[in-house]
């Protein structure tokens, strides 16, 4: 009987072992969820959103193991991000801390925010003003943000809010030119995201950076539930955005 209960209890925790293998494998080479805690890539991505990564999109870094472990000399099965792109990355300053952005602008382009008009390389971006945004609240107030499309040289299109209109902090900068292997990163959120707008803080991204490309929306809260208030479920998931792939 002792040997019996023995060999169940190893086999549970063979089990056990097998299954976390699989799991850190899969985080590793195929998925990682990312939720998101801040605001700075609202439309796109709303506070409470959690997001599958894809880890294969852009090959693999030390930064695509747990921890950063520096397993992996440079990157391999390297794959160039593209303009548009919505992705996670660790930031520069610290190789530890997660971002998440847009893929603005590639190696050797020139950018640059003139009177909050995005330009790449002397040519001003389309933008078309379409309905405000209305950000949720929960204390009945109704705020209405501006919004836009805006519409990238490769015909990538997203939506982008200025909160202050074109009169932001950021909304005017000075000429970035992007070193090779380095991306240029903005949150849609304009005036409410540090970005490479802010060169010490972010600056330009390196392609050993990037993490992944956001891919789908599995889940969505808008915080008004905790996880022990199963009645007040229904009122705080938002169902509309679930397995909502991103652009």
């Amino acid at each position: 009987m002792k040997n019996k209960e023995k060999a169940s209890f190893f086999d549970t925790v063979k089990t056990v072992f097998y299954a976390v293998l699989i799991a850190l494998f899969i985080r590793t080479v195929a998925f990682e969820p990312f939720n998101i805690p801040s605001g700075s890539m609202i439309p796109t991505l709303l506070v409470g959103d959690y997001l599958f990564v894809s880890k294969f999109s852009y090959g693999y870094s030390r930064h695509s193991l747990m921890f950063s472990l520096p397993l992996i000399p440079g990157r391999v099965f390297s794959q160039d991000p593209e303009r548009g792109d919505v992705a996670v990355f660790k930031l520069p300053s610290d190789n530890s801390t997660d971002y998440i952005k847009r893929v603005i602008g590639l190696p050797g382009d020139q950018i640059q925010i003139n009177n909050g008009r995005l330009f790449i390389n002397g040519e001003i971006i389309k933008r078309k003003r379409i309905e405000d945004f209305i950000p949720e609240s929960f204390d009945g107030k109704l705020k209405m943000i501006p919004q836009y499309i805006e519409t990238l040289p490769n015909g990538r299109e997203y939506k982008i809010l200025e909160t202050y209109g074109d009169v932001g902090p950021l909304d005017n900068t000075p000429l970035y030119i992007v070193p090779t292997n380095h991306y240029f990163m903005m949150g849609d959120n304009r005036d409410n995201s540090q970005d490479s707008r802010v060169i010490k803080e972010v600056g330009f991204v390196p392609l050993k950076n990037f993490v992944g490309q956001a891919s789908i929306l599995f889940f969505s809260t808008n915080g008004k539930a905790r996880l022990w208030q199963i009645w007040n479920w229904p009122i705080s998931i938002r169902f509309e955005r679930l397995f909502n792939q991103i652009l």
